[in-house]
């Protein structure tokens, strides 16, 4: 059973954007191909909440081959970008004065594919902050594109 969705996006402003792609990637490490987040929709330090994008097109570099004919986006970089996004939110949580930090994957749990995504969906991500020391993060992270849930998991970030 899908787990409940992390926020009611009926309540969210989705139509600005808070952070552009130079914007995240001005603070993360990931470039060129393995930047995947197009940007950040919704920020709320208080609420542990954050929720970016990632435009899905027919000409991104792995929808020739996975699957050809029927494009299909990984869940392998599904799930990558969510953890970008939760990295995004650490980085922002930070002192501004701390020397940076690179979280890289610790784990993931509970993650679970709940419909496939294809060139033309708007993949919406949305992560919530449960728990942060200052070298390990924990973020329950959903996937949804037109209201519909497509992944699900929790993201463990250490700083390597």
């Amino acid at each position: 059973m899908a787990s409940p969705p992390l926020v009611d996006l009926d309540t969210i402003d989705l139509s600005r954007t808070l952070a552009t792609h130079a914007d995240v990637y001005a603070s993360l490490e990931q470039s060129g191909r393995f930047a995947l987040l197009d940007g950040v929709l919704h920020r709320c330090e208080e609420e542990g909440v954050i929720i970016g994008f990632k435009e899905i097109l027919a000409d991104d570099w792995w929808a020739a081959d996975h699957v050809p004919g029927r494009p299909i986006f990984p869940g392998a970089l599904m799930i990558e970008a969510g953890a970008q996004l939760c990295s995004f939110d650490c980085d922002r949580r930070r002192d501004p004065e701390a020397e940076p930090v690179f979280f890289g994957f610790g784990g993931l749990n509970a993650t679970r594919f709940r419909g496939v995504v294809e060139p033309g969906a708007r993949l919406l991500l949305i992560a919530k902050l449960l728990r942060l020391r200052s070298t390990l993060f924990t973020y329950s992270v959903q996937g949804v594109v037109e209201r519909k849930l497509v992944f699900e998991t929790e993201v463990i970030g250490v700083a390597i």
